[in-house]
């Protein structure tokens, strides 16, 4: 066989325009480059989880960024939840609520997750292994609306009935059960001290209990609409209730028979509020929206995000402050950047509202943030409603 010019000892030819297998070459190594994976894109919030029926209720994990939601099917699903596209994880679900779940609260530790249902019970799971450690199956005649929990050992529970239980879970019994209300009983909250139970509930009182004399000491006079939501601000010196009338009633401690002021917000409803400072809180409505108002002076700052024509059933804030999420009829659970709301600053003066102005967007994803149109609309429409909000006074005198 002829030797090859190579092997004769000349210079291999090289045409690198003209060779076939360097341009194969070549556009495959191109390929490789653009094929290369993208880099995790950064949110300024998690992304939506979307159900497969409405949530009802949701709670955050104390410690690690771990999200609860129950929904009408009687389902809970834990998920893990990141800024990082892509990396909202389901961690495990439970099916073993018969009817709806309507409340949930991690335990201060994080290590149990509490649940009631429209089915009478309470149930306890393990959150690491995701499995039912502890069921009271008849803990209330009628369905249980309402959960608070007081510390590791005690838990507070209210029903559609309008009673009141609270429970020493270390026996699995209840040490109060006490009937005060007409109605179901919708939020419950504890002072700083331990000592007062707070209802409130659908015939528009609010409840005060003693659990430490183990007694019920007083109900509010009674306000227009159904008392949807209870929380304890202003360092404690105010209760804040939410009516199914749009109307924020405001209580001074040590004054629960009668309301001190009473805010009227003019949203569709006050559904479910979340304090975020002392004299923030953001409040959930039927019309969709979730507003951040402030307290004494009475002001909405704004909107925080929205679920579209879908009415909002609760709210939740996380550990870290950072994040508000929100469940809706949409079936949908939303994260809204919240960690911007304690540093506003709200003056005594009351500027003039223009006529047709929009509400002020508190966030990237809030109406009036994008450019979706018909969102300009929807957000005009609100504004009309938002006109001529307070009618009570703005003054802070009696809270110091």
């Amino acid at each position: 066989m002829a030797a090859s010019l190579e092997d004769a000892g000349f210079p291999a030819f090289s045409n690198e325009t003209d060779s076939p297998e360097k341009d194969l070459n070549d556009a495959e190594e191109a390929q490789d480059v653009t094929e290369e994976p993208k880099e995790p894109r950064v949110r300024e919030t998690p992304e939506d989880i979307r159900f497969e029926a409405i949530v009802n209720t949701l709670a955050f994990h104390p410690t690690r960024d771990v999200l609860a939601a129950g929904d009408i099917d009687g389902d809970i699903y834990v998920y893990s939840y990141s800024c990082m596209e892509g990396e909202n994880k389901e961690l495990w679900s439970s099916g073993h609520h018969l009817k709806s779940c309507r409340e949930l609260a991690f335990s201060h530790d994080g290590q149990k997750l509490f649940s009631v249902s429209k089915d009478k019970s309470i149930h306890i799971m393990d959150v690491e292994a995701g499995k039912l450690v502890t069921r009271i199956p008849k803990a209330h005649s009628v369905p249980i609306n309402a959960l608070l929990l007081i510390d590791e050992n005690l838990l507070a529970t209210g029903d559609d009935g309008g009673t009141l239980k609270v429970w020493d879970m270390r026996k699995g019994t209840a040490f109060m059960d006490l009937k005060h209300h007409e109605d179901y009983i919708s939020g419950i909250a504890i002072d700083q001290a331990k000592k007062f139970l707070l209802t409130s509930s659908g015939d528009g009182t609010m409840g005060v209990f003693n659990i430490k004399k183990r007694r019920f000491d007083l109900l509010s006079e009674f306000q227009s609409g159904d008392l949807t939501s209870v929380a304890i601000m202003k360092r404690g010196r105010k209760v804040v209730c939410g009516s199914s009338e749009g109307t924020i009633y405001i209580f001074n401690w040590n004054g629960f028979g009668a309301t001190s002021d009473r805010f009227a917000v003019r949203a569709e409803s006050v559904d479910c509020i979340v304090p975020i400072t002392d004299s923030i809180l953001c409040a959930a409505s039927m019309d969709g929206v979730i507003r951040a108002i402030n307290l004494l002076p009475n002001r909405v700052l704004g909107s925080v995000g929205q679920h579209v024509g879908e009415p909002i059933e609760q709210i939740a804030h996380s550990r870290d402050a950072r994040f508000l999420a929100s469940c809706a009829h949409d079936q949908l659970v939303k994260f809204w950047d919240v960690s911007g709301l304690a540093d506003m600053a709200v003056s005594d003066y009351r500027r003039r509202k223009k006529k047709g102005g929009n509400l002020k967007s508190l966030s990237k994803k809030a109406f009036g943030a994008g450019d979706d149109f018909f969102s300009g609309l929807a957000e005009e429409m609100e504004v009309k409603q938002e006109q001529g909000e307070e009618t009570g006074d703005d003054s802070d005198s009696d809270s110091g």
